[in-house]
C-alpha cells in the first residue's frame, strides 16, 4: 500500500501558505498545525470546515477516504486451444 497523502499539507502548499499561517488563522498552536501535516494528529471535523472556508474549497478535499474500493474482477474464459 503507497504512503498516505496528507490533504492539509498539500493545500497549503497549493495555495503558497504555512503552517504557521493557518494556526494564526485559526488561533491554535503552530505546532498542532504541524502535527496534522505529519499526520501524528487529525483536526476535528469542525476545523476541517473552517480550514475549508479559509482556503475557500470543498471539505472533502481535506477529507481522504478511509475505506478503499476492492477492485471488480471480471473473469473471462479463454478460447480452447485446438
Amino acid at each position: 500500500m503507497g504512503k498516505v497523502l496528507n490533504r492539509i499539507k498539500i493545500v497549503l502548499a497549493e495555495h503558497k501558505r504555512t503552517n504557521k499561517w493557518l494556526a494564526e488563522q485559526l488561533g491554535k498552536d503552530p505546532a498542532t498545525v504541524s502535527k496534522w501535516c505529519t499526520n501524528a494528529a487529525q483536526p476535528g471535523l469542525e476545523t476541517l470546515s473552517r480550514i475549508a472556508e479559509l482556503f475557500d474549497i470543498d471539505i472533502r478535499t481535506l477529507i481522504v477516504p478511509t475505506k478503499v474500493e476492492e477492485p471488480e474482477i471480471v473473469y473471462m474464459r479463454m478460447p480452447k486451444m485446438s
